[in-house]
Parts: C-alpha cells; structure tokens; sequence
C-alpha cells in the first residue's frame, strides 16, 4: 500500500468554467483520492499552474469561455507527457472528446457523471504518472551511470567493485575477478580493458571449460604445420591475437593442470610455444581470470597449483551478488524491462509498486543473469502493459521449485548463519503464500484455510512479503 502521506503529495488541477461543478469535484476528490487538488476557470491560468505547481493529472471540461480543453490538452501533451488529462464533456461534444483521446487523453467523461466512477480514474491516472515520472528518473539514473561502464546499479557494494575495477585499469597487472554465477565478471573485465592504455585494441575472451583440454591448448598457443593430424596450417593463438591487448581467461578454475604448468610460464616469462615449436614467442598481453570457485579449496585438493594462483591473484576483486545490492533492484528492473519492450515492440509498458517489492524479496540464485531472463520472458508473455508479481509466478521456475532448488545452494554459505537462515525462511515464506494464492486464485480466504492459518495471520504474513491477492487473480 501507498503510504497516504506520500500520495497526499500528488497533484490533481481541475478546469471548468463551472464553479459549482469545480467546488464539487475538489471537495469529493481531495478525499477519495487523497490528493492536493488546485481549481482554475481560465485556461491561461491552468497553463501557469501546469508549469510552477507541475500537477499529475490535469481534469478539464473540454467546453471552455476562452477555448477549448482541446489546446489545454495540446499544451498539456508538449509541456510535460508524463500528466495524465482526463476530459470532461457535456451532451452533444462527444465527438470532440474521441478526438481528444486521439491525440492523448487518458479518458473522457460526460456530465453528469459518477463520482466513484471519476475517482477510480483519477487514481489510476495518478498512479499512471508516478510510474511514468518514476521510470523517467531511473532512466536518467542508467544513463548517468552508463558513462563510466556497463554495470547497471548505485549500491554501495557495486560502486566500490567498479571503483576498484577502474582503478586495476591503470595498471598492467593480473587481475583475477571472483563471484557467483551471473554476477557480470566478462561485464567486470571488459570494465578494467576499457580504463586501460590497451581499450583500443579488441579484448580476447576464452571460455575455459567450452574447449576439450587438447583442443584448449591448441586455441591459446596456437601450433605450427605438422604439429598434429590435421593441422594443415600454421595457427596463431589466441594469446598471439590479443598482442597488445587484454585476453580473459574466463572460469580460469576449470583449467586443466596439465595447462596450467604452461600457463604459468606465460604469466612468469611473458612468452608462450606454439604446439610443434621448439622456440618461444615473446607476447605484450595483459592477462584477467575469473571464476566463481573456490580456488583455495581446490588448492587443497590438488586440482589447482598454489604457484598459479598468487601469479593470477596480483590483483583481485570480488563481485557482489544481487541479494547484496538489492536496492539496485528498480534500476535492472527498468533497465530490461525498456531492453525487452523495444526489443518485442512493446510500447509503454510499467512495473507496479507490489511487482517491485515482489522482485526486490525475491531470492536471485543466478543473480543478475537470472533476472535478465525473468524479465525478458515476463516481457514476452505478459497480456497486459503493466507487469504484476503474477507474470514472474508463471516463470519456468515457479515459487515453489525455484525456492526448494535453492535451499543447498552455495550462495546461501557465501552468507553468516543468521542471515543465510533469514534469506532462507523469506524465501520459503514467499514461495508457499506464492503458490497456495496461485492455486486459489488470489481468494485469501481459501489460501489460509488450505494452509491450517487463520485468515489475518496469512493476511499478516502476506503484508509482511508485500504480496497482493490481486496480483493471482
């Protein structure tokens, strides 16, 4: 729920040359809608108003003594998109307001008219702004931010990792770049090539564990003709090709050891020896690995050289997950949800209030990879212009799997017991209300009876995770 302070703020302008009709109206939705509602006869007037008290939702009769509220609604439209307008019209101007809706009015009433049915518009053009000036904001945010690298997000824990990123930048040392699965670590080196003297040149990435170990080899070293059945032609590697640049030896933990003893001498003597060469090659390379392994355990069990590792751990940094920079939520969120939305031709779409605390609580295992892919396919599918919690319950991985799948996830270790214990408990609690309100079509009552809960304790329960029974409707 919006607390009532904060929509007191929002601001409602009334025009009609009616006084009667705009004493009526202030008084009725000032407090249905619980708003500020400012009231003018003069269209020169509204227009000073729309420009110094800047309302949410201008309401005007479309039958005015100086005009029309047609050239409002134009004015409207130029000066600030984001104001809903709703119009008013008498018998026999109908026709007028269908074109006024043609050329942006939110809707249109005539008089005489249902005060519950106005107000129920009026909020919804309230609430219709806030989340158009809202995402206008976050935008303004992305695009800001957008400037010094990829990542989107101003947490503190991101802005620290990129602030260090940028600053391994001026360095030519190597950097091994840890954290979970999805956390951006390709996004993170690409940051650090960029800061670099070497951003001109294109960054050579390796996917470690894609390449069998023989043909690994090969790829990196590059071979010399004859050097095996079928090489044909001398091949240069893929260490040669990033000469004066930047290679990424990404998931650098499934390295087989048999390589890493050469990858050593690459990191010591900055050379390498193609496959069927007795001479080596001197490289200018400037070497990042990332994992989200734990390296020293590996150490521990022999499938990892102790020597390696502090040659790859010059330098490091380690990525934050989502569940620590979960105020960076609204951000991705609209981030992808514009990627999507042009990306499917979707126009005008929007996030709720209860969809952004829904994916703020929600526990993110694959980080911001699996939330990109949550956005993406609510984008797709969902019927309406507005995402609710309900377009994400559909997902693949529902409340229920999603949140049991996870409960010996090793993200959940990466955490101190209490927190791991109250991340854990949050998201068993979400996942069951989830599904017993999907199964039962949002009725509360049915939900909390299935569930051996009274109804004001599930009630409870359900304020406490901000989900709403409308959303399973």
């Amino acid at each position: 729920m919006i607390n009532k302070t904060i929509r007191k703020n929002r601001k409602l302008l009334i025009v009609d040359d009616e006084r009667d009709i705009l004493v009526l109206l202030k008084k009725v939705l000032s407090k249905k809608c619980v708003c500020n509602v400012a009231i003018t006869e003069s269209i020169k007037e509204a227009q000073e108003l729309i420009n110094t008290w800047k309302p949410e939702v201008v309401l005007t009769d479309i039958v005015l003594p100086e005009s029309d509220g047609l050239q409002l609604l134009d004015y409207v439209t130029k000066t600030d998109p984001t104001i809903s307008c709703i119009v008013m019209t008498g018998y026999g101007t109908i026709e007028m307001a269908v074109n006024a809706l043609k050329i942006g009015a939110y809707d249109f009433f005539e008089k005489p008219f249902d005060n519950d049915k106005i107000s129920r518009v009026v909020k919804r053009a309230l609430e219709r702004t806030r989340l158009l000036r809202e995402n206008h904001h976050l935008r303004q945010k992305i695009l800001t931010n957008c400037k010094k690298t990829t990542f989107i997000g101003e947490s503190q824990a991101l802005q620290q990792a990129i602030d260090h990123l940028v600053r391994f930048g001026q360095s030519d040392a190597t950097v091994l770049i840890r954290g979970q699965s999805g956390t951006g670590k390709e996004i993170a080196a690409q940051t650090i090539h960029l800061a670099s003297k070497r951003a001109d040149r294109k960054m050579v990435t390796v996917n470690c564990p894609a390449l069998p170990e023989h043909i690994l080899e090969s790829e990196l070293f590059g071979y010399c003709k004859g050097a095996f059945t079928g090489a044909d032609l001398d091949k240069n590697g893929l260490f040669l090709e990033a000469e004066g640049s930047t290679i990424l030896l990404d998931e650098i933990g499934d390295i087989p050891i048999s390589l890493q003893t050469k990858l050593l001498r690459v990191l010591q003597e900055k050379e390498i020896q193609p496959l069927g060469q007795t001479k080596t090659l001197k490289i200018d390379v400037r070497v990042l690995a990332s994992t989200n392994q734990n390296l020293e355990e590996k150490i521990t069990c022999g499938s990892f050289r102790e020597d390696l590792y502090y040659r790859l751990n010059v330098m490091s940094v380690v990525l934050p997950s989502l569940c620590e920079m979960k105020e960076d939520i609204p951000l991705l969120a609209y981030h992808f949800l514009k990627k999507y939305e042009a990306e499917y031709q979707r126009n005008n779409m929007s996030l709720s209030t209860e969809t952004i605390n829904y994916l703020i609580n929600r526990h993110w295992p694959g980080n911001v990879r699996e939330f990109q892919n949550c956005l993406n396919r609510a984008v797709l599918l969902a019927p309406n212009d507005v995402l609710t919690p309900k377009n994400f319950l559909e997902d693949p991985t529902p409340y229920s799997t999603h949140t049991l799948s996870t409960y010996n996830s090793s993200s959940l270790h990466n955490l101190p017991y209490k927190d791991a214990k109250l991340q854990l408990l949050s998201d068993f609690t979400i996942s069951y209300l989830g599904t017993l309100l999907q199964e039962q079509n949002g009725n509360v009552s049915a939900a909390a009876r299935k569930s051996g809960m009274g109804r004001q304790a599930f009630q409870r329960l359900m304020r406490k995770y901000y989900l709403q029974s409308e959303s399973f409707r």
